[in-house]
């Protein structure tokens, strides 16, 4: 889906938690919907109390912006598993990685087990932290998990070329 610089940046205002909260954010998508069905609805669903902390510019342009992009779905007959309206998901900002092997256990069997212990750095925009995800998996683990990965990878890549 094609959107125009001032959509997208209508939507990064619209995302950013500092401007919008939770109750905001949910209230200007419903004023977005509500204008597009009721051929009646009035800038006064804008005027919410819980939205007066707004600049009516910004307010007004994401408004814009959230009326767009359901139009603009609505075209392409986008459905649920394609869309993602709310806030934006943790991403991944940094994987680190080291080879451990494990000698002996507990009861002093020797087992020569290789594994890889992973951490994945997570950025979540909502909050601002940066919280870290570890796991350890063996090679046949890894070489699945990089595969998928690459899968994924190429799937988006068709994707962005249509």
């Amino acid at each position: 889906m094609e959107l125009s610089e001032y959509v997208q940046k209508g939507f990064q205002m619209l995302g950013d938690p500092g401007s919008f909260d939770s109750n905001a954010f949910t209230l200007l998508l419903r004023a977005a919907f509500q204008s597009l069905l009721d051929a009646q609805a009035d800038e006064a669903v804008l005027d919410h109390p819980d939205l007066k902390h707004i600049d009516p510019v910004v307010l007004k342009h994401c408004h814009a912006a959230a009326a767009t992009y359901i139009l603009e779905a609505g075209k392409q007959r986008a459905d649920k598993s394609t869309l993602s309206i709310g806030r934006s998901l943790p991403h991944i900002t940094d994987v680190s990685w080291r080879l451990e092997y494990q000698i002996k256990t507990n009861q002093l069997h020797k087992m020569y087990r290789p594994a890889y212990l992973v951490t994945l750095n997570i950025e979540n925009t909502d909050s601002r932290s940066h919280p870290e995800i570890s796991f350890s998996c063996n090679m046949e683990q890894l070489q699945d998990l990089v595969g998928k990965l690459k899968d994924a990878s190429k799937s988006l890549e068709r994707a962005t070329q249509l």
